[in-house]
């Protein structure tokens, strides 16, 4: 089936739209993170904040501009907004070729925020677009591909970022990469098919604010969709903060350089399109809920595992890959990333898409918008969370373990109130 979507116009275009988009995302914000680490000369509480706090920024627009996004697809045909979102990408790209050129950390965040804005507004037609021109039937393979899509681009965009960071006195390479990717990200828009408009009559509210809310009131009615938003809304939260902490704790207990940081991000991304496809060989076409409680199970228990790796371990002299992957730390370590990752793509895999699934064709984008906005709330909430723990002093192996603790909390809330009914 996978094949068989990936020679398909009705899937591959938006395939590649999102594979592009999502490289310069992770292209500009690893790049960004490598700057603040290694070149900026902040002090080491300093740096670690200002990269959690990189996720927020990127996530921010989704609390208060998904409900415009969510309207806009619904009502106007979802291949011409992604086509002129995709447009506005190119200008945003430029800003970012600056920002990189003159190494300013201010305009780079101003950029990533910009980013934000752009996936914010794609984000309903990303996932909203997939019901119109799949099967239900192949609706888990669809989201399985989409996410592999997203995850190796990460990995593609963190490793190509962290050598441009690097090599930060050649940035004629970060410009040439960032504008080609954003040209071909726009192109690949061109060639997905015109879904029609889904809600011809739907109104679409200026109001930022009262049309998030009424978002989440439509969201709230319905018991099944909530579950879903809430359900991967958590998994947004854990992977958006474990992914801000792995470098600093690379770093800072491994003694890793920015290649040791960026084979761990390698790892973590490949892993995580592993897991996201083991879940969809596991549903088989079928909507299938318990991949997501093993997932919940296995995030809590890799992340308790880690936090205990790394508890009261002292800062090593620096290390290179080999250093690293030829100890037993740095091997548990890379194995516990390794975990978080598969159990995060076994986690939100089917719990995307049911929620698709569960939501009716004249406001499935206002849907997924809807749930954006629960993520951003919880991606920003957390991460501001850790952000001021780390101020106040809590160690990144504490962290981890809490995160393992909630995990199992977690699990068991979504044990027992999982809708019986898929």
């Amino acid at each position: 089936m996978s094949n068989s979507l990936m020679t398909s116009r009705r899937f591959a275009p938006l395939f590649w739209c999102q594979f592009f988009s999502a490289f310069n995302d992770n292209f500009l914000k690893n790049a960004l993170v490598f700057l603040i680490l290694f070149r900026a000369g902040f002090e080491e509480s300093t740096a670690n904040t200002l990269v959690t706090l990189t996720a927020a920024v990127f996530i921010g627009p989704f609390f208060f501009l998904s409900g415009l996004g969510g309207q806009m697809a619904d009502r106007f045909d979802k291949a011409i907004v992604a086509q002129r979102v995709k447009l506005a990408e190119i200008a945003v790209s430029a800003l970012g070729v600056i920002g990189f050129w003159l190494h300013s950390v201010p305009i780079m965040f101003v950029t990533l925020f910009l980013f934000g804005v752009i996936a914010t507004l794609f984000g309903p037609i990303k996932y909203g677009i997939l019901p119109d021109h799949l099967k239900k039937e192949e609706l888990p393979a669809g989201n399985a591909l989409v996410e592999g899509a997203t995850f190796m681009a990460i990995l593609l965009g963190t490793i190509v970022g962290g050598l441009a960071a690097k090599e930060g006195n050649h940035p004629a390479l970060f410009g040439a990469m960032i504008m080609v990717f954003a040209l071909l990200c726009w192109g690949a828009s061109l060639l997905i098919p015109r879904t029609g408009e889904g809600a011809p009559n739907l109104k679409v509210d200026p109001n930022i604010a009262r049309s998030t809310g009424a978002l989440l009131k439509d969201l709230w009615i319905d018991h099944r969709l909530w579950w879903g938003g809430l359900v991967t809304s958590w998994f947004w939260l854990v992977g958006a903060v474990a992914l801000s902490l792995m470098p600093p704790l690379v770093k800072t207990v491994l003694g890793g350089t920015e290649e040791v940081v960026t084979v761990f991000l390698a790892v973590f991304s490949i892993a995580i399109a592993v897991g996201s496809g083991l879940a969809a060989w596991i549903a088989h076409g079928r909507i299938v809920l318990f991949p997501t409680l093993v997932g919940a199970l296995l995030l809590g228990v890799f992340a308790l595992d880690l936090g205990f790796a790394t508890y009261g371990v002292t800062q090593t002299a620096t290390a290179s890959v080999t250093d690293v992957f030829t100890s037993w730390k740095g091997i548990r370590i890379a194995l516990d990333f390794a975990g978080l990752a598969v159990a995060g793509g076994l986690f939100i895999v089917p719990s995307f898409a049911a929620v698709q699934s569960w939501a009716g064709a004249d406001k499935r984008a206002r849907v997924v918008a809807a749930v954006n906005v629960l993520n951003a709330a919880f991606i920003v909430g957390g991460t501001l969370i850790v952000a001021a723990l780390q101020a106040a002093g809590v160690t990144l192996p504490q962290l981890f373990l809490l995160i393992g603790a909630a995990n199992i909390v977690a699990l068991i809330w979504i044990a027992r109130t999982m809708p019986a009914k898929v």
